[in-house]
């Protein structure tokens, strides 16, 4: 048998062996590495243009916040612009996030501080109590501004989206991936990125920026993340600004048969117009079915709420007040914000965990603000929506459609404060050193002659991370051994990525920041030795109210390395 007979292997052994590590071990081994490869550059590097934009407020991202920045930002007296890796209204989990939380004092039987103590009864003290209230208390004058806008009479909501922005002559700059925050004399100075549609780097001079980029998954299959990967929450770290909320685990399953069909698997949410609904306070979608498919192996069927149709003892804690039983004739999974005001919507049958892995619950993960405004600790620096570690709700889900309420609120609240902030600040220079460095940095992937491919290294780190008994069923010998596979990519494969075009340069930045997050998880999954909300550890099942009244922030020391503290519940960082 001649060499290439030797080495030619089926479709289907390809398959199998590339799933993991050891399937590459196995193709090296047998003389096939079709991952560190030459790179065929499709884009002549000389051809690359430069382009200076300068504001007073940049709004990156274009989802429910970064709307309601741009305009509110725009209304206090500042210019602003805004840049959005996707379309706006169109990309992120906008688009799918089909009800919104509505407080009306006028019919609701509970007041604002009642409805805040059961939704910190709910998250177990997790939740920040201020920006659980802000969210309620300026939910209504969203609504009826979004009404006015036309949101809720379209599936889609990018016309909605642009009917103030066009009324307010808003500039709106689509396709861009920002990959740089940028700071000048101890503040932020603007931002850096590329366009995906032609050879162009992007310099952002502003006053001031709001981090609107959403939270982010390892593109897992089934559910509509796969454009949110953290870039947001990494550049923002990379400065200096620390994070938080990354123990935690957005809970959203899939259908057993099909599970990557996204569309069919959550086509209620597709297709539903946009709806309110009232208090509701639950404690669901955190890792019960996670626990009984790692007890009874896969599919498991469960309702609303989780601790339903519980089979094996042990496993997450539900306070026994927001144990919900499952409806008749119901077995799929609840969805945060897809059917209010109707029937639920989502998959039905046996689910499987998993399609929102590597996503922490809304608005529990993202800057550490230092106050009730959305500032961070690097000063001009603002975030709103799931960038925002705000603590909305918590570590678990416990309003439906308060989180598009949320990120609509905070939009607003945020963008006025920026404004001020700007009002007050005078632009900071940003070095030429500074700038070749970025350029460097941003083009690194198109330079190299050999490397990865960005798509191979993130099925490595879906391997890695995803699995049930790492991310969702924790215990540290696990988490150490993960941990050690994701410092290899860190270290070895980040620096080796590829990119043979505009397209691949983004897998190339999107795959770093993934891999970021992924050892923010894992560190901040063996810090905290307990289990409440979303988080379970096997090694430690118990809440322990003692040691671990407290959030987990993550910063970057001066060695470049993370750096893990507590803060107190309901307190601001450094108090």
């Amino acid at each position: 048998m001649d060499e290439k007979a030797e080495n030619k292997i089926s479709r289907r052994q390809f398959l199998g062996l590339a799933g993991g590590v050891i399937g590459a071990g196995v193709l090296a081994s047998i003389g096939l590495n079709p991952w560190l490869t030459k790179n065929k550059r499709e884009l002549d590097l000389d051809s690359i243009e430069y382009q200076e934009n300068e504001t007073d407020i940049l709004v990156i991202g274009g989802g429910m916040a970064g709307l309601f920045a741009a305009v509110k930002g725009y209304d206090a007296g500042s210019k602003v612009l805004m840049v959005s890796k996707g379309r706006l209204g169109t990309s992120g989990q906008t688009p799918f996030a089909k009800g919104m939380f509505v407080y009306d004092s006028s019919q609701e039987k509970l007041s604002l501080d009642a409805f805040t103590a059961k939704v910190s009864a709910s998250a177990l003290k997790t939740n920040n109590p201020v920006y659980t209230r802000q969210m309620a208390e300026h939910s209504m004058a969203r609504v009826n501004e979004l009404k006015k806008w036309g949101f809720f009479s379209s599936v889609f909501c990018h016309n909605a989206f642009m009917k103030p922005i066009k009324e307010r002559n808003i500039p709106v700059m689509e396709r861009i991936m920002i990959t740089h925050l940028i700071k000048g004399n101890g503040k932020i100075a603007g931002a850096a990125g590329f366009s995906f549609d032609d050879a162009k780097i992007h310099i952002f001079k502003s006053k001031s920026v709001i981090l609107c980029t959403g939270a982010g998954g390892f593109k897992p299959n089934g559910f509509p993340i796969c454009d949110l990967t953290h870039d947001g929450t990494v550049m923002a770290y990379n400065i200096g600004a620390k994070v938080t909320g990354k123990e935690w685990n957005d809970g959203h399953s899939g259908m057993a048969e099909n599970a990557a069909d996204c569309y069919n698997g959550w086509h209620g949410m597709f297709e539903r117009t946009p709806g309110v609904t009232g208090i509701e306070v639950h404690h669901d979608l955190g890792v019960d079915e996670n626990y009984q498919a790692y007890m009874l192996g896969n599919p498991v069927k469960s309702g609303p709420g989780r601790s339903a149709g519980k089979t094996v003892q042990g496993g997450p804690y539900t306070p026994e007040e927001f144990i919900r039983q499952m409806p008749s004739g119901g077995d799929g999974p609840s969805v945060d914000g897809g059917h209010e005001g109707g029937a639920p919507s989502g998959p039905s049958g046996a689910s499987v965990g998993g399609s929102s892995a590597g996503m922490s619950i809304h608005k529990s993960e993202g800057l550490v603000p230092i106050n009730e405004k959305g500032e961070s600790n690097i000063p001009g620096l603002y975030a709103a929506g799931d960038a925002l570690g705000s603590y909305m709700a918590g570590a678990i889900y416990t309003q439906i459609g308060s989180s598009l309420s949320g990120s609509a609120v905070q939009g607003a609240i945020v963008s006025e404060a920026a404004a001020e902030y700007c009002k007050k600040t005078e632009s900071s220079e940003i070095s030429t050193k500074s700038l070749t460095i970025i350029k460097k940095e941003i083009l690194a992937p198109l330079k190299r002659d050999t490397g990865y491919s960005p798509a191979w290294v993130t099925q490595i780190l879906q391997g890695i991370m995803i699995p049930n008994f790492v991310i969702y069923i924790k215990k540290e010998r696990i988490l150490n051994a993960a941990l050690a596979y994701v410092e290899e990519l860190r270290d070895h494969h980040v620096p080796m990525l590829r990119a043979a075009n505009l397209h691949e340069l983004r897998l190339a930045h999107e795959t770093s920041n993934m891999i970021i997050n992924a050892e923010m998880k894992l560190r901040a999954s063996l810090m905290r030795k307990e289990s409440r909300c979303s988080h379970y550890r096997l090694d430690y099942p118990d809440i322990d109210y003692q040691n671990w009244q407290a959030w987990i922030n993550i910063s970057k020391d001066v060695n470049g390395f993370m750096k893990l503290e507590k803060q107190a519940f309901s307190k601001w960082p450094g108090y």
